[in-house]
């Protein structure tokens, strides 16, 4: 082959491979394993304002990072293809030039003659269940924990599979469960939630499958029930643990057979919504005392997704408190120093975003001014940190219970999961990982 066919075979296949790039309507790159973007479609560099020059790394670009996104504290799709050989996908915070956003990020590899990885094909599309900047509705957050749990909100919501829900009260169960609906193919469709802990054994059957005239004294009409109202949608039990023992056998027969009867009818029904259940209380715990039927559990848990507490994600607080302010005083311009939100990070928050909503309503009443200040909050948050404290030992403990103390300290020292990680010379998802087991 001569030079000049040489030169026109390159032409050919990098306007071949613009088009195949051109094709995806998502920003979408070429990278070869040391990280490097060899070629971008019109959408990549639109999105993050790029060039290809043929030394820029991926990470550089979408995160302004120095090194790869697994030496930064984050899951790496690049290196999770690279070890398992297979497609693999994550959810990453980008830095675009419509500022930061939530991507979720799909890597596939592609293979040499020989069989080995040459290069992989990385496409990004937008998540649109939750932002990184502050708004009055949604979801909200920007930390690892956070991102974690949006990841699994992506990949359960392609399917109908029953969800359970987990975690402290106050983590925002319900704002998750509604995002779930809101990106599956039944967001056109109601979203039915029931409050179970609510509701009496008296009232839980007719509330859920409704009742016909005369089935009771005072059903004076024909009722339908919150099953048959979340037809085409999700029906969401908040507290699941709290429904009754004898209960339980009904909800059952409705998951494992997605028909019902109306209380006092004889006419069988066909149940058509998709499940998603809620709980504070270990069903797990509830399983083996008996208090929480075995198989009843492992028809609502197929897809079990932990709800970190706000102590775990201490660095959205900020961000949180400006979406609060955007909700309850829209017509104003209320902010929050960085003094009072440092103090805010330093606060454990037993009550979780729940509490935090409460005392951003009480701070905002008592300011005279548009400027939240430390003074403004409620006693309990205004804990003395003294970062020259020593460590007190007053009788010997197992490593493990060393551990979980100095970190439950060491938490209250800092103002953000990121300044402990770097100060404990760890990554930030191996201090989450350890501050998970402390649950």
């Amino acid at each position: 082959m001569t030079s000049k066919q040489a030169s026109n075979k390159q032409v050919a296949d990098a306007m071949f491979l613009d088009g195949l790039l051109n094709s995806y309507t998502n920003p979408t790159i070429l990278m070869d394993r040391n990280y490097v973007i060899v070629a971008a479609n019109e959408a990549y560099q639109k999105q993050y304002g790029f060039k290809v020059n043929g030394h820029s790394h991926c990470y550089e670009i979408s995160h302004h990072y120095k090194k790869p996104c697994d030496l930064a504290g984050e899951t790496c799709p690049l290196k999770l293809c690279l070890e398992s050989n297979s497609a693999q996908r994550s959810l990453h915070v980008h830095h675009t030039e419509q500022g930061d956003e939530h991507v979720d990020v799909q890597l596939s590899p592609i293979h040499n003659e020989a069989g080995e990885i040459a290069y992989f094909l990385e496409t990004m599309a937008p998540v649109k269940c939750a932002s990184t900047r502050p708004q009055a509705e949604g979801l909200v957050g920007r930390s690892i924990a956070f991102n974690t749990v949006i990841e699994m909100v992506q990949r359960v919501s392609c399917s109908d599979v029953s969800v359970l829900l987990q975690g402290e009260s106050g983590t925002g169960k319900e704002l998750v469960a509604e995002a779930i609906h809101n990106a599956s193919r039944r967001a056109k469709g109601p979203f039915v939630a029931v409050d179970c802990s609510g509701l009496t054994e008296s009232l839980f059957e007719s509330e859920l499958f409704g009742h016909e005239k005369g089935a009771f004294t005072g059903a004076q009409s024909r009722k339908i029930g919150l099953v048959e109202a979340a037809s085409g949608g999700t029906l969401f039990l908040d507290e699941t643990g709290d429904i009754p023992l004898n209960l339980q056998t009904k909800l059952l027969r409705l998951m494992e057979t997605s028909t019902f009867r109306r209380v006092g009818g004889i006419e069988t029904l066909k149940a058509d919504f998709r499940l998603i259940s809620a709980t504070h209380q270990n069903l797990r715990s509830m399983v083996e005392a008996g208090d929480f039927r075995r198989d009843l559990y492992y028809r609502i848990s197929a897809f079990p997704l932990h709800l970190p507490s706000l102590r775990e994600r201490a660095e959205d607080i900020p961000l949180l408190v400006e979406s609060m302010l955007k909700r309850f005083y829209p017509d104003y311009e209320l902010t929050m120093s960085d003094a009072a939100s440092k103090q805010l990070q330093q606060y454990p928050f037993p009550g979780n975003i729940r509490e935090l909503s409460n005392i951003v309503q009480r701070a905002t009443l008592m300011t005279d001014g548009d400027v939240i200040e430390i003074q403004h909050l409620p006693e309990e948050c205004l804990i003395e940190t003294n970062h020259n404290d020593k460590a007190c030992f007053t009788d010997i403990v197992s490593l493990k219970e060393l551990e979980k103390r100095y970190l439950i300290w060491a938490l209250n020292q800092v103002s953000s999961k990121d300044e402990l990680a770097k100060k404990l010379g760890i990554s930030e998802r191996t201090l989450y990982r350890k501050l998970e087991q402390l649950d």
